[in-house]
């Protein structure tokens, strides 16, 4: 963050970027009085996994060391001068500085990185350390009244901060800081036993209570406009702790309804708001859910992710400039120095994870939470520093260079919840539910099953190797659930070097049941490819991928003035892995995981004049909306549809569906969606309501003479599948021995590979042509991509309704047809 704009946050015009929230309470903590509504799979204790070798465990211990070295008596500067109490330790400074307003913020993140690490076989010295931290903070929050404050009141700056809120007057997020502190008391008490800790956290919770209670609901809704961090999230987790409804009361006093109306409707208004106050806001609705049931806040939750991570995002999984939101789909217009906030990250997977909970049928969550956490927080972090420095912004524009914290003269949000994400990577890579086990990421780690006798240790290089292998230590009867990333294509499995025939299916997870021997040994190959992304609002801007890690250009000391241009078939892998060379407009060059882009300038973002090739799994709309006209793209690639026509939401044949009137009501799907693609797979439900000659169920084209559709009836009385680039005269048609049928919900799915393209009804083949020579590439950039409406004026609009639609640029085994159909996916 610029001096400028310190300064400009200071006035009060906007709030610091938070870092909200504390590690997701583990499974069936022992005091929790309330257990999680609207949730089916769960972590493990940060105690029961543990990392091995590797790039994360080499984060960790660097942010270990800083923990160690940091002096607690310095963090307690200003906490015991607010109150009168004596303090001889050095001031620290950058937003602790004695004069900041947001000063005492970090002390609450070193509590909870404290507390996790600890938690994560740490050393005992992290918990005797947070324990003292907590015991001296009891002291000040004694002195509360003597200071002239009310009573639990607990903070480095002085109370009038929030009367200054309430006045609505100009003050720096004075509620973000005590949520800081908040969280990190609770993880003390959760995750580290404190049970001081809990005391100190339930006289503030009070506190906050009293304050609001006061207030008007228009004053209250007022004084959101300031920056508060997570609170109603920890709040929200309090209440779950205790049960005591006072905590949900407060909680919900923080529910911003200026932010939560739109996105309870699925309105993108986000524009223009400084991106990391929203993002915890989300986070309280999710936990808000889980505490309540009202499916009102789960709705907000699911919207705000879809939209941001479908609109709003990076080829990091990152998102804003300068800190805010900007208008949706603009990626290639807002590349900067001051891209990519890394609390923004750092909330949003802590918002995914709580999600997946809720619907661990969405693997597209555990896809992007990968995208995010190798691609941005893991580069986020100086391997050259002992103490682990961290990021603030990560710079998306050509010529960016990475710059870091410091021990003591920084202490940006950033800062804050570095410590935090480096503390917790075990928290993710492995989730249960009953005799599930679900493995979502490929770390090298070792996950003591607790109450199982089952240990499972991951062993892998990856991403620099694309396989894994687990081992399982102990015997049992479970079930193995492996994400089978979307980007990859052809994984297999292997127990005990034997190919298991189960599906793997891109963007799921392939499921192994047995009855597990100790020694049994599960390989999972999962072949990367490069390819390349582009960005919305600019075709030609694309970045360059391998598997799911971004490739950025080294530059050394060359600041970019302008964007390289990329000669993408001179990309050439080396004897390094993932490490690649290229010729650009600037000459040789070498790309890196961005990951390891440390020490010098570079560029994410290249200028490329060929169209890339599509993913493996190019979209997938579930319509589990329930309002708006916006559809969310499963994928996490963020090909949003749009409901047209009085298009609207109706019960599907899982969750919901489009309904389509057979009127005017269509859905559009983004120009040039199978753009590349010299394969393709199309599958989805449809339930006609009528059936007419030549409704479409989707056509895919720029006009009469080029396109790709299916047609539940033609004028022969049978469905077909026709691909021409010269009109119907042209037409290479796959025909089914009859039509679709009306009232039933039907599945069908149509793949083109080679000479063949196969039609498949309800799981089952019903019709092939092997003469064919026409692909998705051929039609170019297609500008008219619709479901349920035709290229041709004439024929109607599709009476019925769909659900679960999924396109691929591969083929799909007949094998991933029926399952596809049989799990009603």
């Amino acid at each position: 963050m610029s001096p400028s704009r310190r300064t400009v946050l200071r006035t009060g015009v906007a709030g610091a970027a938070v870092a909200a929230g504390i590690t997701a309470i583990p499974a069936a903590p022992a005091a929790a009085a309330l257990p999680d509504t609207g949730v089916s799979v769960y972590p493990f204790p940060l105690s029961a996994v543990t990392l091995l070798s590797g790039p994360f465990q080499a984060n960790m211990g660097r942010t270990h060391s800083y923990l160690s070295f940091l002096d607690a008596d310095r963090l307690l500067h200003m906490f015991r001068l607010n109150v009168g109490l004596p303090s001889s330790a050095a001031a620290m400074g950058g937003w602790e500085s004695p004069t900041t307003e947001l000063r005492g913020h970090s002390l609450g993140h070193v509590l909870t990185a404290l507390a996790q690490g600890y938690a994560n076989a740490g050393p005992a010295a992290f918990k005797t350390k947070g324990d003292y931290l907590v015991a001296e903070l009891a002291k000040c929050q004694d002195r509360a009244t003597t200071a002239g404050f009310n009573t639990g009141y607990l903070s480095a700056y002085p109370e009038s901060f929030i009367d200054r809120v309430e006045a609505r007057q100009s003050v720096w997020a004075p509620y973000y800081t005590l949520h800081k502190i908040m969280a990190g008391l609770l993880d003390m008490h959760l995750l580290a036993g404190n049970a001081q800790a809990l005391t100190v956290l339930t006289r503030m919770a009070a506190w906050v209570k009293f304050r609001n209670d006061r207030l008007t609901l228009t004053q209250r809704q007022n004084m959101l406009d300031t920056e508060f961090g997570g609170m109603n999230e920890t709040l929200t987790n309090l209440y779950q702790l205790t049960g005591d409804a006072n905590h949900l009361a407060t909680a919900q006093y923080f529910d911003h309804a200026e932010v939560f109306d739109p996105l309870a409707s699925n309105v993108d208004a986000l524009n223009n708001y400084h991106a990391n106050t929203q993002i915890p806001k989300v986070l309280g609705a999710i936990r808000e859910y889980h505490a309540t049931g009202t499916t009102r806040y789960r709705d907000i939750a699911v919207n705000f992710w879809d939209i941001v991570v479908g609109r709003h995002s990076y080829a990091i999984g990152g998102n804003s400039n300068g800190e805010y939101f900007k208008a949706p789909n603009r990626i290639a217009s807002e590349l900067s120095d001051t891209t990519c906030e890394c609390c923004n990250s750092y909330n949003m997977l802590k918002l995914t994870r709580q999600l997946f909970f809720t619907n661990p049928a969405r693997a597209d969550y555990m896809d992007y939470y990968e995208k995010a956490l190798y691609n941005h927080i893991l580069g986020a972090q100086d391997p050259s520093s002992s103490h682990g420095f961290h990021c603030y912004y990560v710079p998306m524009r050509p010529g960016g260079i990475k710059t870091y914290s410091n021990d003591y003269n920084n202490w940006t949000c950033c800062h804050g919840t570095g410590m935090e994400s480096n503390t917790k990577y075990v928290d993710s890579i492995y989730f249960h539910s009953g005799d599930d086990l679900y493995v979502n990421l490929f770390i090298p780690s070792v996950l003591i099953w607790p109450g199982r006798g089952i240990t499972v240790r991951q062993e892998t290089a990856y991403p620099e190797a694309t396989t894994t292998r687990l081992t399982i230590t102990g015997s049992g009867t479970f079930t193995l659930r492996l994400r089978i990333p979307s980007w990859t294509s052809g994984a297999q499995i292997r127990v005990n070097g034997v190919v298991q025939s189960v599906t793997v299916t891109p963007g799921t997870y392939a499921v192994v049941s047995r009855a597990w021997a100790s020694g049994d040994a599960v390989d999972v190959s999962l072949p990367m490819a490069l390819t390349r992304e582009s960005t919305p609002d600019n075709a030609a801007v694309q970045a360059v991928k391998y598997g799911p890690i971004v490739l950025s250009g080294a530059y050394g000391t060359n600041n970019l003035s302008t964007m390289p241009t990329l000669n993408p078939s001179t990309i050439a892998a080396t004897a390094t892995p993932l490490q690649f060379t290229a010729t650009a407009s600037t000459g040789a060059v070498t790309l890196l995981p961005f990951y390891k882009m440390h020490g010098q300038r570079y560029t994410v973002y290249w200028n490329v004049n060929t169209t890339p090739p599509p993913p493996p799994f190019v979209a997938h709309y579930r319509f589990d909306e329930t309002s708006g006209t916006a559809a969310a793209d499963a994928t996490g690639n963020g090909r949003t549809a749009t409901l047209a026509g009085g298009a609207g939401w109706i019960t599907g044949r899982t969750g919901n569906a489009v309904d389509l009137t057979g009127s005017t009501a269509h859905v559009s799907l983004p120009a040039g969606i199978l753009a590349g693609a010299t394969a393709c797979s199309v599958a989805t439900w449809v339930r006609l309501d009528t059936i007419t000659n030549w409704t479409r169920v989707f056509d895919l084209g720029s006009g009469t003479s080029t396109n790709m559709f299916f047609t539940p009836r033609s004028s022969a009385g049978t469905a077909r599948f026709a691909i021409t680039t010269a009109g119907s005269g042209g037409e290479q048609r796959i025909n089914a021995p009859s039509a679709l049928p009306t009232g039933a919900w039907t599945h069908v799915a149509v793949t083109l590979s080679g000479a063949l393209g196969i039609l498949y009804v309800n799981g089952v083949e019903v019709a092939r042509n092997a003469a064919l020579t026409l692909r998705p590439a051929d039609l170019g950039s297609t500008t008219q991509n619709w479901i349920g409406r035709s290229q041709y004026g004439g024929d109607p609009y599709l009476d019925g309704a769909v659900d679960g639609f999924r396109l691929y640029s591969r083929v799909l085994s007949a094998a991933e047809v029926a399952d596809l159909h049989s799990t009603g996916q």
